[in-house]
């Protein structure tokens, strides 16, 4: 089963620019507390993010756990760009949560988006999470960051892998712009590792197969991404 990606339509003149300030235009949030700048950069050579999912939540909301099963709602975020279900999953949550926004476009490597978010007391929190592209599985996340009472704050996160999808790096079962493949699967694969965990990269499979990507362009290094927090209200 294949899901689409909703936000490839939005390609098309945002390729080579960087995604403008937003102020919480798909906000779903429920208070006009705080305000915090947050700028987003990519740190990697090759990969770029998909649309970003934000969030301001009150302590103990996770996005995950490292060395646990990903949700389904991650499962569709880190395979496919698909921020949707795990917003909703995020709003479901009633009071825990604040702010929840998707800043649409995609983040090629060295460049940089700037957003706002808002905040409160209760919500002194903030996860963000995107895809990688062209990976199987992989993303990256800052998983409940303390937001700054005053000033700036910044994060550098790593990419994590899913273990919901093999590492085959083979375009046929990678979405995005460069591969067109597949991204969500319904199916799991004998290669699943089964739990998040800390992304290890892309490898040296087969240099013959044309299908498959190496690692001289779509490698990484942690962290894959800084990200910078500052109260301006």
């Amino acid at each position: 089963m294949r899901f689409a990606l909703a936000w490839i339509p939005l390609l098309a003149g945002l390729l080579l620019a960087t995604p403008a300030l937003a102020d919480g235009d798909s906000d779903r949030g429920r208070n006009r507390g705080s305000v915090y700048e947050v700028t987003v950069t990519n740190v990697t050579k090759g990969l770029s993010f998909t649309p970003i999912l934000v969030a301001t939540h009150s302590p103990g909301v996770e996005l995950f756990q490292v060395g646990e099963p990903a949700s389904r709602q991650l499962e569709l975020l880190a395979e496919d760009g698909n921020t949707g279900p795990l917003a909703d999953a995020l709003v479901d949550q009633g009071r825990r949560v604040g702010d929840v926004t998707t800043i649409d476009g995609l983040l090629e490597p060295g460049r940089t988006a700037k957003f706002q978010v808002r905040a409160s007391r209760r919500h002194s929190r903030i996860s963000l999470a995107a895809m990688l592209i062209p990976t199987n599985d992989t993303f990256f996340a800052v998983n409940g960051a303390r937001l700054p009472h005053l000033g700036t704050t910044t994060l550098g996160a790593p990419g994590y892998d899913a273990g919901t999808e093999e590492n085959d790096q083979d375009c046929a079962n990678m979405p995005g712009p460069i591969c067109g493949g597949e991204g969500f699967s319904e199916e799991p694969g004998p290669g699943d590792e089964g739990f998040v965990f800390i992304g290890n990269g892309f490898h040296e499979l087969d240099p013959n197969d044309d299908r498959v990507l190496g690692p001289f362009t779509y490698d990484w290094r942690n962290p894959v991404v800084r990200v910078t927090v500052r109260r301006v209200r």
